[in-house]
């Protein structure tokens, strides 16, 4: 009985190693194409929205000073000075804007870390140790 040789066309582990190395690379490069791609559009749709934002806030700042000039000339009509009309104006501003200040700084005092998400931070490398 001859001996015939088997011919070896199984891939040995040390190929699939290597394969699945360059797929795995190739997939990672493809996938940061793609997110690069999908950035890129939103980057410049975030960009044009900032634009437009600006543009509203502009105008509505002139707005709120044509709504003072008004507001001002409306209680000249009591008989005020004009000059004490545009006092009272800017008092009101002054107490709206301290009251959103107190208001902001109250929101503000209630910020705290993110503590649960801190503590499953420090358990991710003793779980990598399998000490989960």
């Amino acid at each position: 009985m001859a001996h015939i040789p088997v011919k070896d066309t199984e891939p040995t582990i040390g190929g699939l190693v290597m394969d699945a190395s360059r797929d795995i690379s190739t997939l990672i490069s493809k996938e940061i194409e793609l997110a690069k791609s999908e950035l890129k559009v939103s980057i410049k749709h975030g960009g044009t929205g900032i634009g437009l934002f600006a543009g509203a806030a502009f105008l509505g700042v002139l707005a709120i000073i044509m709504l003072s000039v008004a507001i001002a000339y409306f209680l000249s009509m009591t008989g005020l000075h004009l000059a004490w009309c545009f006092l009272i104006v800017f008092a009101l501003y002054l107490l709206i804007a301290a009251g959103l200040a107190f208001v902001g700084l109250k929101q503000v005092k209630q910020v705290k870390a993110p503590e649960r998400a801190i503590n499953q931070g420090k358990e991710i490398p003793a779980a990598f140790k399998g000490r989960a």
